[in-house]
């Protein structure tokens, strides 16, 4: 998922079931024909650890080229804290300030229609949970 944003609103949305390596290049290529960024955000975490890693360099390498900030959000504030898909067969869940590995149900994404709405953080490097899966 990506959101365009203005005035913190958002004013378009794009979706993709291809894998992040994929689409987000070819993605980025044509908004940054159509649009001027003031700023990029991205989830950081918790959730395919290949699709947060391809997140953070393409848009690190965007906002250095350009000279815009880069934010993170926590992936939870865009499920409403439901679980996470970590794998086929479990997921991140978001108990008591902690993220486990459970087995359950992965909720869907959603961007929001608002920015105001998420905690924003400077602090942008990739939340990876690496425990042991089984």
């Amino acid at each position: 998922m990506l959101g365009i944003y203005q005035n913190d609103t958002l004013i378009k949305s794009y979706e993709s079931d291809e894998k992040a390596s994929e689409w987000l290049p070819c993605i980025l290529e044509k908004l940054l024909k159509k649009y001027e960024f003031s700023s990029l955000i991205y989830a950081n975490g918790p959730g395919s650890y290949m699709g947060i890693k391809i997140s953070y360099v393409c848009l690190k390498t965007l906002s250095i080229v350009k000279n815009i900030p880069l934010l993170a959000v926590n992936a939870f504030e865009l499920n409403n804290f439901g679980p996470i898909c970590a794998n086929k067969n479990l997921c991140f869940v978001y108990k008591d300030k902690e993220i486990i590995l459970e087995k359950n149900t992965p909720s869907k994404f959603f961007l929001p229609k608002n920015l105001k709405e998420l905690n924003q953080d400077n602090d942008n490097l990739p939340l990876y949970f690496l425990d042991e899966v089984f």
